[in-house]
């Protein structure tokens, strides 16, 4: 697989930092204040994948929401699981050319992330980071020519390209990666906030089959996420 071991380690790292801020917001529960809120939060995301050999794309516009779970203590730390709806994919490159293609996947998304935080009782700036796993749920295409018998197409811009991507099937519909973001929030009295924040992902698996007779050696996803949210504090 081309995953680097580097990356692999990189990953169970986040998982045993994640593990362990856990437990230090476990412990400090008899010292301070625990805080539980419970919301939502709707996005755009920014997308392409790391094919290898390359293939000419820019990032692809799509949408996300989820529902979210935090917990922290009144001191820095704390621990956010979501569940989330998120689409991703890429979108074919054709310089001079009004030829257009693009490919979206639709995920299920589990991130679970350590929280770190700073700022007064009405705002905070944060940290975000750790593991994610997800699940294709959908795909789906949009050309404006025939992809599925492209030699048809007498442009200079198909010719001499890779094509196996415009009707590759999906092999692989898990994956996982690493996830981290930075943001803010404003408290409003106590119980409510809005939340703005910004996040990157890069997965460590692939879409499409990486076998040696494939056409692809890597086909790993990776996105930009913009998301306004909100919660309400429970506890």
């Amino acid at each position: 697989m081309r995953n680097s071991h580097g990356i692999e380690r990189l990953m169970v790292g986040l998982t045993v930092l994640v593990a362990l801020c856990s437990g230090l917001v476990a412990n400090g529960q008899t010292h301070y204040e625990s805080n539980i809120a419970i919301g939502g939060k709707s996005g755009i995301t920014l997308s392409k994948l790391n094919f290898n050999p390359s293939v000419p794309q820019t990032m692809l516009l799509g949408a996300m929401a989820g529902v979210t779970f935090r917990y922290m203590e009144e001191r820095h730390f704390g621990i956010i699981a979501e569940l989330n709806v998120e689409q991703r994919g890429w979108k074919e490159k054709f310089e001079g050319s009004a030829l257009r293609y693009s490919r979206r996947f639709t995920y299920l998304q589990l991130p679970v992330l350590t929280h770190i935080y700073f700022g007064s009782s009405k705002f905070h700036g944060f940290f975000n980071l750790g593991p994610e796993i997800a699940f294709m749920i959908s795909q789906s295409t949009s050309s404006n020519f025939d992809y599925q018998n492209w030699k048809t197409v007498a442009d200079e811009f198909v010719i001499g390209r890779n094509t196996d991507q415009f009707t590759i099937p999906v092999e692989y519909k898990f994956d996982y990666g690493i996830t981290a973001g930075a943001g803010m929030e404003l408290i409003m009295g106590g119980k409510h906030s809005v939340v703005l924040e910004g996040r990157f992902y890069y997965g460590l698996h692939d879409v499409f089959s990486h076998d040696a007779a494939a056409p692809f050696s890597a086909s790993s996803g990776m996105s930009i996420l913009v998301t306004l949210g909100y919660y309400f504090r429970i506890k």
